[in-house]
């Protein structure tokens, strides 16, 4: 299906080139970056759509747009999160709850063929009981094995239950931007990204733009955001400046779910992927380790890691 991107949008593609999260000084500069990137996106696009995956940085990506569209009188984009049928059962129950309490327009975006196949024949499935749109995606990669095991860890299982998922989506709803958590430090893979980024070639994805709020966030001051403004202005009462030493560490009348923090960040885990593929850094909570000097991706699978380029390339985050 050739479809042309949109010629209202006008963007500056170059904004954040060459920048690194060091040009903004404060956490305060971070956080005006990404108010003025959110409303840009809001007035160019007419279709948005937010990804949120339940973890720190999509939470914090939400939180801003939240927090602008309230001062335009405006609603919430629609929210999409993909379930690739390996989460935390931990972080589905985040991403019901909170979706609930900010009365978001969720879509929960899935495979349905695969789900369908899984149910009955677990990860490994045939090729030839696929159907024709996974069995194209599978001969976008070169695929010529006769059956395939569909682990979002892996190069071909992330293709067919995130990108491909989250390609049909955008062609379902008519997205033209997609609001992404995306941070230059976290990866090398995106450490070349720009605050509005096209994807325009049909061949690969539907077009639409990729809209990057908080590229100019590190993971110190992510946290500090989180603790400093996104807790406290979502929960009523909750001490600006609290930050909590473990679970029970909450002011009295607070617990764990009354806070917008996953649980498993509580655990030691820094970065969350599948459940499999996710391991914790340290026994205490993320927010109190070494940030600056250890990796925050070194609990997740890395072969996928090692790949994101080749993902990214695909549609990918």
């Amino acid at each position: 299906m050739v479809v042309e991107f949109p010629n209202y949008v006008k963007v500056d593609y170059t904004d954040g080139k060459g920048q690194s999260a060091e040009d903004y000084h404060s956490l305060e500069d971070k956080l005006e970056k990404s108010i003025r990137v959110v409303s840009k996106g809001l007035e160019q696009y007419e279709s948005p759509a937010v990804m949120w995956t339940g973890g720190k940085d999509s939470t914090l990506l939400l939180y801003v747009i939240m927090e602008v569209v309230r001062e335009r009188k405006e609603e919430v984009p629609p929210v999409v999160f993909l379930d690739h049928f390996a989460h935390f059962s931990e972080n589905i129950e985040f991403i019901d709850r909170w979706a609930k309490i900010w009365n978001l327009d969720l879509i929960k975006a899935q495979n349905e063929d695969i789900a369908k196949l899984r149910e009955r024949d677990g990860q490994e499935i045939k090729v030839e009981d696929l159907n024709e749109a996974n069995r194209q995606e599978l001969q976008k990669l070169g695929y010529k094995e006769q059956s395939v095991i569909v682990d979002p860890d892996s190069f071909v299982g992330n293709h067919l239950l995130k990108t491909a998922v989250l390609n049909e989506t955008i062609i379902q709803n008519r997205f033209d931007g997609i609001f992404s958590g995306v941070r230059w430090d976290e990866q090398e893979a995106r450490s070349e990204e720009t605050f509005f980024s096209p994807r325009h070639d049909f061949e690969k994805y539907p077009p639409h733009d990729r809209i990057h709020p908080i590229l100019q966030f590190d993971e110190r001051n992510l946290w500090d955001a989180i603790w400093k403004y996104v807790v406290p202005d979502s929960v009523e009462k909750y001490p600006i400046g609290h930050i909590p030493m473990d679970y029970s560490d909450f002011p009295d009348g607070i617990s764990l779910e009354d806070v917008p923090v996953g649980p498993k960040y509580f655990e030691g885990f820094r970065s969350l992927g599948t459940e499999k593929g996710s391991m914790k850094s340290e026994n205490k909570p993320a927010w109190l380790q070494d940030l600056e000097e250890t990796p925050e991706r070194q609990g997740r699978a890395q072969d996928k890691e090692g790949i994101m380029q080749r993902l990214r390339d695909l549609g990918y985050m």
